[in-house]
């Protein structure tokens, strides 16, 4: 019995392993900013399909560079020949004249080796620029990830804010609705303040819902672009202290289009392009190959004897194929390789004058957005002081109801102006950090 339960055990350890091998990514209980952008590195399907791409990148160099190794196939064939026969070798055939001869088979060994090929040298010289090309596609799209998430999640945090401060601002409307009642009540006021209230309470609970709403649907785009199940719950962390240090870059940085890895990437195209125009110059070269053959013949008049003889055969040489005449397809060809080479040129100085845009608009508006996070700051505070004052001396009888919604308003106001500035502040830093080339991909 104990071997048993042990062996139970066991089993049930192993299916344990073996699912923990096999489980998807997990997503923490809490995650930060940094842990769903590495989530979306290792999960989004965008980036995986990058990867892809570099391994079957891969796959094809290796199958062009395989055309360099000795290449050896075998043949077999065997022919009856009911009306005629074989004429070459009918001397030496035991039993007669080749019209004896019913029934021929051979079995051949043929190897070759390129000594010169322009397929295989292209194949060999684009190696390493194709690798380069399908790494840097990678890194193009780690880098949009990146962005893309970084923005979600300050998008969904900023949502999140609202509606704390909207929760806030209604508990705030709820003890006004009960001052305003009891006011009311004792007859110190008529009823519109406390038909005021209602009014401000009902518009808070209705933007409220609406921000509610409109943070499913922000979430569900971060866990998109995460490649989060859309079953899976998340929650984001915050951290003011964080994010306020966060948000400073030097705005002072010069301008590098070679920081771009999109730049890059036109330029791998334009080396291989310009490989592909020299393959079309070399190919009015002929290609040169070694070249041998092992054969082994058998004939014979009966088809059981066969087998009892061979005559073999076998040969070492050179081939040489030198092509003379295709229809002008190759001048064809050599003339639309150098036109694809004047279309990447083009590309890359349309990237220039489209990175230099980019680059401006992100700096104008970071340093708006800075200006502007600068200036409420500060507004909250006071704010939150005037609206004490405001609310107290209404209690008092000092002030009306209608100074305390203008108090409660610009409260509101001053708080959801200063999340708003911070986050906007933030997601424009990422659009200068790409448009500078500076945003980086984090190492494994």
């Amino acid at each position: 019995m104990k071997k048993i339960q042990l062996l139970f055990l066991l089993v049930l350890s192993s299916l344990h392993l073996a699912y923990a091998q096999t489980a998807p990514d997990s997503v923490p209980g809490t995650i930060t900013l940094q842990q769903c952008i590495n989530y979306a590195l290792r999960n989004q399907p965008v980036v995986r399909q990058a990867s892809i791409d570099e391994q079957i990148n891969e796959r094809d160099i290796k199958i062009g560079l395989s055309s360099w190794l000795p290449q050896l196939n075998s043949t077999g064939q065997v022919q009856h020949y009911f009306k005629g026969g074989p004429v070459a070798g009918a001397a030496n055939i035991p039993g007669g004249v080749s019209n004896d001869i019913r029934n021929l088979s051979t079995l051949g060994l043929q190897a070759s080796q390129v000594i010169y090929n322009n397929d295989v040298l292209l194949a060999a010289r684009t190696a390493r620029y194709s690798r380069q090309y399908y790494r840097q596609n990678t890194q193009t799209t780690q880098i949009n990830v990146i962005a893309d998430v970084s923005k979600a999640f300050f998008d969904v945090l900023l949502s999140q804010k609202q509606l704390n401060i909207t929760t806030e601002d209604i508990l705030r409307l709820q003890r006004s609705l009960k001052d305003a009642r009891n006011r009311y009540d004792a007859g110190v006021s008529d009823k519109i303040d406390y038909k005021q209230a209602t009014i401000a309470l009902n518009n808070a609970v209705a933007a409220r819902k609406q921000t509610q709403e409109a943070i499913k649907s922000k979430e569900a785009y971060l866990k998109q672009i995460m490649g989060v199940s859309a079953r899976s719950n998340i929650a984001l962390a915050y951290d003011s202290a964080r994010y306020e240090s966060n948000a400073y870059i030097d705005t002072t940085q010069a301008l590098d289009v070679n920081n771009r890895v999109e730049y890059r990437l036109l330029q791998t195209t334009k080396t291989l392009s310009n490989m592909n125009v020299s393959y079309y110059k070399w190919g009015f070269f002929p290609s040169l190959s070694a070249i041998g053959a092992y054969n082994l013949i058998y004939a014979n008049r009966n088809l059981s004897n066969l087998y009892s003889n061979t005559f073999p055969n076998g040969y070492v040489g050179l081939q040489l194929n030198l092509p003379i005449f295709q229809g002008t397809r190759r001048l064809q060809n050599l003339a639309k390789a150098r036109l694809q080479e004047d279309r990447v040129d083009l590309d890359i100085i349309n990237a220039q004058n489209s990175i230099n845009t980019e680059y401006v608009q992100a700096l104008a508006a970071y340093k708006t957005n800075y200006t502007s996070w600068q200036v409420v700051k500060e507004n909250v505070d006071l704010a939150k002081d005037v609206y004490n004052v405001v609310s107290l001396q209404y209690r008092e009888g000092i002030k009306t109801y209608l100074d305390v919604i203008i108090a409660q308003a610009d409260l509101r106001t001053a708080q959801l102006n200063y999340y708003n500035a911070l986050f906007q502040l933030l997601s424009s830093k990422i659009d200068l950090q790409r448009a500078l080339g500076t945003l980086y991909v984090p190492q494994k």
